[in-house]
C-alpha cells in the first residue's frame, strides 16, 4: 500500500533533484523535465542524442537522487533475452547435495531500469523488455514472475550511426511514454562542461525522496481526475493525427502514413497529470498536453516516403497539429 501523499513534500523533493542534477548535468533543462514526469508517472521514456551529450550520467544521476532500485544494461549485437529476464541454472543444495533449477533474476528486476543504446540488439532481444514495460512481469518457462512497481525503462539511442543497429519496431516505441531528443549544448554551456568535468573527482549524492513517496505519487498522478476539455484536446491531437481522420489537416492526409493509436491519448493525458502535480496544479489544462505534444507522439507517427524526400518531419506534422488545435480552443471560448 503507498504511504500517504504529501504534494508539496514532493514538488520540494523535485526542485531538489533539478538542483542536484544540475550540480553535474550541464543545461539539459527539458529533458531534465520530461524524465522526471516519466518517473513521476511510472512510465518510460526514450532519450536520443549524439554521442557525449551526457544520456548516461544523466539517468545514473537520477538514480542516485532517488530511492529506487537501479540497473544498467548495455545492449549489444551478442546480448541474449536470458541476459535482461535472466535464465535457470542448476543450483546443488549443500546439505543434500540434491541438484535443481534455479532462476537468477537478470537486471529487469529493478526500479529504475537503463537501457543503454537500446537499438544496438537485435529484435528478439529487445522483445524481451515488452512484456516488463507493459504488464510489470516477465513470463519464464511459463511462470509468470512480477516486478516490483514503480518500474522505469530510461532508454537511450545513437541516432547517426546506423550500422549494426536495429530500429526499434513500432510496437516497443508505443510503450515509451516520451522520446526524448538531446541537442548540442549552447557556447556557455558548454565551456561550464569542460570546467566541471576536468576539476577532478564529484562527490556521491543522498536521495531526496523514499520509494513509498515516489509510488504514493505515481498512484496520486495516475489517479486523478481530468477534465472533458483536457481529455478532448488530447483526442483530437491524435485522431486528428491519421490521414483517414475527417478533420486531419492536409499535411497529415499528404505526408503521414499511420497517425498515433489510443495509448497517445492516454500518454498525453497522463503526462499532463504529471506536469500539473509538479507544477503544483491541482488538475491538468489542454495548455499542459499541447506542451507535451511533440514529446508523446513524435515516436508514434509514421510518415511517407514523401515526407522523408520533402524534409517534412513528424515534429512538422505535430506542430501543425497543436497550432490547429490551439486555435480551436481560442475559438471555442
Amino acid at each position: 500500500m503507498s504511504a500517504p501523499i504529501d504534494p508539496t513534500r514532493i514538488q520540494h523533493a523535485a526542485a531538489l533533484v533539478r538542483e542536484k542534477l544540475h550540480e553535474r548535468i550541464v543545461g539539459l533543462d527539458g529533458p531534465i523535465e520530461l524524465l522526471l514526469l516519466s518517473v513521476f508517472s511510472g512510465s518510460h521514456a526514450l532519450l536520443e542524442g549524439v554521442p557525449g551529450l551526457a544520456k548516461t550520467l544523466l539517468v545514473r544521476t537520477l538514480a542516485e537522487l532517488l530511492d529506487l532500485n537501479f540497473a544498467r544494461i548495455q545492449f549489444t549485437p551478442d546480448l541474449m533475452p536470458g541476459d535482461i529476464t535472466g535464465a535457470e541454472v542448476i543450483a546443488e543444495d549443500a546439505q543434500s547435495g540434491e541438484r535443481n533449477f534455479r532462476f537468477l533474476r537478470g537486471p529487469v528486476f529493478t526500479n529504475l531500469l537503463l537501457a543503454d543504446e537500446i537499438n544496438r540488439t537485435p529484435p528478439k532481444t529487445q522483445a524481451a523488455l515488452m512484456e516488463a514495460m507493459e504488464e510489470l512481469q516477465v513470463t519464464v518457462r511459463g511462470e509468470r514472475m512480477a516486478i516490483e512497481a514503480p518500474f522505469c525503462v530510461l532508454a537511450t539511442q545513437n541516432p547517426i550511426e546506423q550500422e549494426g543497429t536495429y530500429p526499434l519496431p513500432a510496437a516497443q516505441l508505443d510503450r515509451f511514454l516520451f522520446h526524448i531528443r538531446l541537442d548540442y549544448p549552447a557556447q556557455a554551456e558548454e565551456k561550464r562542461m569542460l570546467r566541471m568535468t576536468t576539476a577532478g573527482s564529484t562527490t556521491a549524492l543522498e536521495p531526496v525522496l523514499r520509494k513509498d513517496e515516489i509510488h504514493a505519487a505515481i498512484a496520486a498522478i495516475r489517479g486523478a481526475r481530468i477534465s472533458s476539455e483536457v481529455a478532448r484536446t488530447a483526442a483530437d491531437l491524435v485522431r486528428h493525427s491519421r490521414p483517414n481522420d475527417e478533420h486531419a489537416p492536409e499535411q497529415v492526409k499528404r505526408y503521414v502514413q499511420f497517425g498515433a493509436g489510443p495509448r497517445a491519448a492516454q500518454a498525453l493525458v497522463l503526462a499532463a497529470n504529471a506536469r500539473a502535480f509538479l507544477q503544483g496544479r491541482s488538475a491538468a489544462t489542454p495548455a499542459d498536453v499541447l506542451a507535451l505534444a511533440n514529446h508523446a507522439l513524435r515516436h508514434r507517427i509514421i510518415m511517407r516516403f514523401a515526407a522523408v524526400a520533402e524534409q517534412v518531419s513528424a515534429d512538422d506534422v505535430i506542430a501543425t497539429l497543436v497550432a490547429a488545435n490551439s486555435g480551436a480552443r481560442v475559438s471555442a471560448r
